[in-house]
């Protein structure tokens, strides 16, 4: 406490007092740009990671990134979604998962969480279909590989999950909105971003360049029509952006050849 205390005192003294202009104009309202959806884990800080000024992101944060399907629960992550879209009309949402996490290692044995962690049990359930998918799809990978696995298919489930809201519905069929998936490594500091046309996690700034060449915005999921996973049989790539499967994907414990079949999507088993 001593130390948060201490934190408080150079806040005003250096911080503030540097940015009173900014602080001034955030006590006439908020204009956040971006609705950044992550993990409660204490080891991830989205202004850090993004160097987003205060004021930028509007932020949801609870164990595992889990968005529950619109009608499941009257939580407070529905109201969030609605009030960030609707009422201050963000048109950028970030799903964004981490490697290590412990909501998705639990997920991973959520049956034996029943009788002590009876609440994070109930909360995990909202990614059944996450537990499902990777099992059916991945059941002859070791825990640590699918510990990864379960990560990244999770945020695109979440997603799915977004997708149930109406207003978040409505606004993605008038291209008013776009959603990204993002996974961020604790031990590199590196962010990997989906591209649903390659089916695999990414650079984000290849993505950004690609976009740019094609004289259009960065959006992944811009067309309602377009589902989240492809059942593409081969990743598709550009001239200029090659990427191999260990760029894409750094985890060490995977071969070159386990990095280039995960993480394609759930049409694919092998």
């Amino acid at each position: 406490m001593k130390k948060l205390i201490k934190g408080l005192r150079e806040f005003k003294s250096s911080y503030f007092s540097t940015h009173q202009e900014l602080f001034e104009q955030l006590s006439h309202g908020q204009k956040p740009r971006v609705l950044f959806i992550t993990c409660s884990d204490s080891r991830l800080d989205p202004n850090l990671i993004t160097q987003a000024q205060v004021g930028e992101l509007f932020v949801i944060r609870n164990a595992g990134n889990i968005i529950p399907p619109y009608g499941a629960t009257n939580g407070g992550e529905g109201a969030t979604i609605e009030y960030a879209v609707q009422a201050l009309g963000i048109q950028q949402i970030i799903i964004c998962g981490h490697s290590h996490c412990g909501a998705m290692k639990g997920l991973l044995k959520l049956q034996s969480l029943r009788e002590d962690l009876p609440l994070v049990y109930d909360w995990l359930k909202y990614a059944e279909a996450t537990r499902r998918l990777v099992l059916d799809h991945y059941g002859h990978y070791q825990f640590e590989e699918l510990l990864e696995i379960m990560i990244a298919e999770n945020v695109l489930t979440q997603i799915e999950n977004l997708r149930t809201y109406p207003v978040i519905h409505s606004k993605l069929y008038q291209g008013q909105l776009k959603i990204y998936a993002w996974i961020y490594h604790i031990e590199s500091g590196e962010v990997l971003a989906y591209d649903p046309h390659k089916h695999a996690y990414v650079l984000p700034q290849t993505q950004l360049a690609e976009s740019e060449t094609e004289d259009t915005t960065l959006n992944p999921f811009l067309n309602c029509d377009v589902g989240i996973r492809s059942q593409a049989d081969e990743v598709t790539q550009t001239q200029d952006f090659t990427i191999a499967g260990s760029e894409r994907f750094p985890i060490p414990h995977l071969s070159p050849e386990q990095r280039e079949r995960i993480y394609r999507g759930s049409n694919h088993s092998n």
